[in-house]
């Protein structure tokens, strides 16, 4: 990883009046406590220099607009001792921005840059990454942003909201955990019930699991194939959650009623029909005559042939997402940094090691056998931290966490032909070696040469600051802090101008009290006033008034 750059000394300033709640849609109070957006212009001089020399030229995004004013006008602000998470936190804003669209109906956020040659919706938007967009937008001041591209799905006919499976509802309701807007929610949900009855209609089967085809997954050539999936049965779940809680913000008792209901028995599927016992791990259940092989496009059930599939595979992790496994089944979360499972240098791989098939020959530079993938390292940075959030002893725990996340900063990064590494994110790279896979197979075949630039199809924002910083959303007034970064790593760091529930956050971990001048230990400011503090590194709570 690169050598850090100097820093410009900064003077702290002090205190933000009280702000009152916003509107929903409108851009938040986003003046900033402690930091000085000033020294962090240099990220963007870097990241334009980075992009003229990996592509020959500079794209600021459909509509045009540079990206530093944008920049100051829509994030929150971050500080670390780690520069290298620092560098990183601005790189993924810069290129996140180069996805958002804006059109006669709002705000869309997009994947592919520059577009493949295929068409995606109406903007060459995807749906499979809609839970990360969201969860990255959800920090930003212009509510409209998020929301917007949440109503686009649930609006736009030819959106193809069910192009490839993704925990939509989740999504949504995650969203206004963030920005307090629960009209939100209850504005989308006539349609979200319609969604979900839509994957009831075409994917559900009679023993009530889901079955998907990988691809649809957004996970092609697995080892497991097609069949009963950790991951759409996961979404599924989550998302009946999701809108019963919508529901009963808005007083629905019948529909919240079912779909707790239909969440409940899809529990109890999950951990009775997806669990391997064997393995310690949950698997797909595969059609037995073509597990670990992918070839029909249809599904076809053979009754009594389904077998589970043998093989562990990062997907196991999904459950995690949504709060679903018992306590009993954590025992999977050794697999993560086992040189026979997970473990990789640069990431956890999509399939464990052991395996037969671990990466067997393919001609698809899409590869879900073992390569790493940014998609599933954000879902599996997110369902740790959710586990970890949990009470009682665990498997894993911060430091864990923190090496994992750290594995998936030192990944974003590609070595040039002059030798120079720049940031970088694109689609699936090598555990080992940190080689972008699809990227070097592209430019062998001289086939959609850059499609994966600035792919966004992951997230960061919104582990680190769910995470690692630890700020749990929720739907009441109540400020929960766990951070999940391990004591003695980080002298300091501070995420400011967070906007939260129509106020402002500042979080400020201060190990000596001289970075930020606020005192030793974690603070936590409401709209520039003191809420709460500790000496360490640890849980810290405090209300919103």
């Amino acid at each position: 990883m690169k050598t850090s750059r100097k820093h410009a000394t900064r003077s702290w300033l002090t205190i933000l009046p009280l702000a009152l709640a916003l509107p929903a849609g409108a851009p938040s109070a986003g003046a900033q406590t402690v930091l000085h957006p000033a020294d962090y212009a240099h990220y963007v001089d870097l990241f334009h220099d980075q992009e003229r020399e990996a592509t020959g030229k500079l794209y600021e995004g459909e509509g045009g607009e540079s990206t530093w004013p944008w920049m100051q006008r829509e994030i929150p602000w971050f500080d670390a001792s780690d520069k290298h998470f620092e560098e990183m936190y601005y790189f993924r804003w810069y290129a996140w921005k180069k996805h958002l669209v804006k059109t006669s109906k709002g705000y869309v956020v997009t994947e592919w840059l520059p577009k493949p040659d295929f068409k995606d919706g109406s903007y060459g938007a995807l749906n499979d990454a809609v839970p990360f967009h969201l969860g990255e937008a959800r920090w930003l001041h212009t509510s409209a942003i998020a929301e917007d591209d949440a109503r686009y799905w649930f609006s736009v006919p030819d959106s193809d909201t069910r192009k490839y499976s993704a925990a939509m509802a989740s999504a949504v309701r995650d969203l206004t955990l963030a920005n307090g807007n629960a009209a939100l929610g209850t504005t989308l949900l006539p349609a979200l019930k319609t969604y979900y009855k839509a994957w009831e209609t075409t994917q559900q089967d009679a023993n009530g699991l889901f079955w998907s085809i990988d691809t649809r997954d957004a996970m092609e050539k697995s080892i497991s194939g097609d069949g009963y999936r950790p991951t759409l049965n996961s979404y599924m779940y989550g998302d009946a959650r999701a809108i019963a809680a919508i529901a009963a913000a808005a007083n629905d008792t019948a529909t919240a009623t079912a779909f707790n209901q239909k969440a409940d028995t899809l529990r109890n599927l999950i951990e009775t029909r997806l669990w391997n016992p064997k393995d310690q791990f949950y698997e797909v259940v595969s059609p037995a005559a073509d597990s670990g092989i992918r070839k029909q496009k249809k599904f076809i059930d053979p009754g009594t042939q389904m077998q589970l599939s043998g093989v562990r595979e990062q997907i196991g992790y999904n459950p995690w997402l949504f709060d679903i496994p018992p306590v009993s089944h954590a025992i999977a979360w050794k697999q993560l940094f086992d040189p026979q499972g997970f473990d990789g240098r640069y990431g956890a791989t999509t399939a464990e090691r052991r395996s037969p098939r671990f990466r067997f020959a393919s001609s698809d530079q899409c590869t879900w056998n073992g390569p790493a993938w940014p998609f599933a390292m954000t879902q599996t940075l997110l369902a740790l931290a959710a586990y970890e959030n949990l009470p009682g002893s665990f498997v894993l725990g911060p430091a864990d966490y923190y090496k994992l996340f750290s594995r998936y900063v030192l990944a974003q990064h590609q070595t040039l032909a002059s030798g120079h590494t720049i940031d970088w994110i694109d689609e699936d790279y090598d555990a080992d070696t940190g080689e972008w896979i699809a990227k070097n197979m592209l430019i062998a075949k001289n086939k959609q040469v850059g499609r994966g630039n600035y792919y966004n199809h992951s997230g960061f924002v919104d582990p680190l600051i769910t995470g690692l910083i630890g700020l749990r959303p929720r739907a009441d007034n109540q400020i929960v802090l766990h951070p999940l970064l391990p004591p003695g790593q980080w002298s300091y760091f501070a995420i400011d101008a967070l906007p939260y529930h129509g106020h402002t956050l500042t979080i400020l971990w201060d190990e000596t009290g001289k970075r930020y001048h606020r005192g030793k230990g974690l603070t936590l400011l409401i709209d520039g006033k003191k809420a709460a503090s500790r000496k360490t590194l640890g849980p810290l709570e405090a209300a919103l008034r």
